[in-house]
C-alpha cells in the first residue's frame, strides 16, 4: 500500500490495516504517545494522521473506556515503524488488530520525518491511502464533518444543581469527565440542537472537526445565548466558534497544531495565575481565530509562543471566554485544569 499525497508524491510502505483505500487531509502530530487518543478523537475525522515519533503500538490498545469517542475518528495512520508484539498490563490487542476491526488503513516503514518536512513547508495536503491512486481527491473541509461526528440525541449526566449545556461538535470523552462533576447536571446536545430554549446555568462549547465556518446553526445559537449572559466556556473548535458568534474571523493554518508540546502563553492573569507564564498544551486544529477581527469588547487570553497565532480569546466584561488548546488532555498533566474551576466558579 501507498501514500499519494497531491502533489504527486508517493511513499510507499507495509500494510498493518485494513485493505482498504482512503482519501483525508494529511495532517503530522508531534505526541511521543496517546496514538489511542488521538486515533478516537472526532477532531481528526476526515484526516490521514502521520506520526512524527517512530514507534506506535508497542503498548497496544486498552479497553474501549479509555477512549475518546466510541471509534477510531482518523481515514488513516502512517507510522515509520510499528510494533505488532505490545507490553502493556492494560492492553486487550494490537494496534494493528484494532485498526482492521474498524476498517482503517495503515501503513509502516515510511520516511515519516520526510512527509512532515514536506507539509511543513508546503502546508497539509489531500492525500489517499492505496494500492492505485484514485484521479480525484476529495478535500473532507468542503463537508460539514461536525454534523458526521456528533450525537443524534441529548444525553444527560447527573443531576447536581449546576445546569451545564455542552454542545457537542465532536467532544472528546475527557471533556464529559472533566465536566461530570457531583454537583453538576451535564446536558450534551447536538451541534444544531436549540438549546437557548433549556434552563442552564453555563454553556460549553466542545472541540471538534473542520472548518468552523461550516457550523452555521451553533454559531446562531451561541450568538442568541449571549443575550443571557451566563457564563461560557469553550475549547479548541468552541474556541473558533465563541470568535464567530461574537462576530471575528478565522482563518486556515499552514500545517496546525497537533501534539502534546505547544506552547501557550498567558496573556491576561485569572486569579493566581498570572500574565506571561507558558502553558505546555495539548492540540488538535488546523483552524484559528483572527484576533485582529475581535470586536472591542473582546480580547486574546492566551496565544502561541512559537508562531504567535490565537490560543484564546475572552469577553473584557462577561464571563465568555475560550481556549484554542485542551486543559482535559493533562499534557502538564494538570497545569491548565484551573480553567475548569474558574468556569465552574463563575456558575
Amino acid at each position: 500500500m501507498r501514500l499519494f499525497l497531491e502533489d504527486g508524491s508517493v511513499y510507499g510502505g507495509d500494510s498493518f490495516g485494513a485493505s482498504k483505500s482512503m482519501q483525508g487531509e494529511v495532517v503530522f502530530n508531534t505526541g511521543m504517545t496517546g496514538y489511542v487518543e488521538a486515533l478516537t478523537d472526532p477532531s481528526y475525522a476526515g484526516q490521514i494522521l502521520v506520526c512524527t515519533y517512530p514507534l506506535q503500538g508497542n503498548y497496544g490498545v486498552p479497553s474501549s473506556e479509555t477512549f475518546e469517542s466510541e471509534r477510531i475518528q482518523v481515514a488513516g495512520l502512517v507510522v515509520s515503524e510499528y510494533s505488532e508484539y505490545y507490553s502493556h498490563h492494560d492492553a486487550k490487542k494490537s494496534l494493528g488488530a484494532w485498526l482492521r476491526e474498524s476498517g482503517v488503513p495503515a501503513i509502516s516503514g515510511v520516511d515519516t520525518r520526510s512527509i512532515t518536512k514536506k507539509l511543513r513547508e508546503h502546508g497539509v495536503m489531500l492525500g489517499e491511502l492505496a494500492q492505485k491512486k484514485s484521479r480525484r481527491l476529495h478535500d473532507p473541509n468542503s463537508d460539514n464533518l461536525v454534523a458526521a461526528v456528533s450525537p443524534a440525541e441529548k444525553r444527560v449526566y447527573g443531576s447536581g444543581k449546576k445546569k451545564i449545556i455542552a454542545i457537542d461538535c465532536g467532544m472528546k470523552e475527557n471533556i464529559v469527565r472533566s465536566l461530570a462533576r457531583p454537583d453538576v447536571t451535564l446536558t450534551r446536545v447536538p451541534w444544531d440542537y436549540d438549546f437557548t430554549k433549556e434552563s442552564y446555568d453555563a454553556l460549553f462549547i466542545s472541540n471538534g472537526p473542520g472548518n468552523p465556518v461550516m457550523c452555521k446553526k451553533t454559531i446562531e445559537h451561541i450568538g442568541h445565548a449571549m443575550a443571557y449572559k451566563k457564563p461560557i466556556l469553550g475549547i479548541c473548535l468552541g474556541n473558533q466558534l465563541l470568535a464567530l458568534a461574537a462576530g471575528a474571523k478565522t482563518y486556515k493554518l499552514k500545517y496546525g497544531h497537533r501534539g502534546q508540546n505547544q506552547p501557550a502563553i498567558l496573556l491576561h492573569g485569572s486569579g493566581a495565575i498570572k500574565a506571561g507564564r507558558c502553558f505546555i498544551t495539548s492540540q488538535n486544529h488546523g483552524f484559528a481565530v483572527d484576533v485582529k477581527t475581535l470586536p472591542k469588547e473582546w480580547e486574546a487570553w492566551f496565544t502561541n509562543a512559537n508562531d504567535g497565532s490565537n490560543e484564546g480569546i475572552r469577553h473584557k466584561h462577561m464571563n465568555w471566554r475560550s481556549v484554542q488548546f485542551h486543559p482535559e488532555a493533562a499534557p502538564g498533566p494538570t497545569d491548565t485544569r484551573w480553567i475548569f474551576d474558574d468556569f465552574f466558579k463563575s456558575i
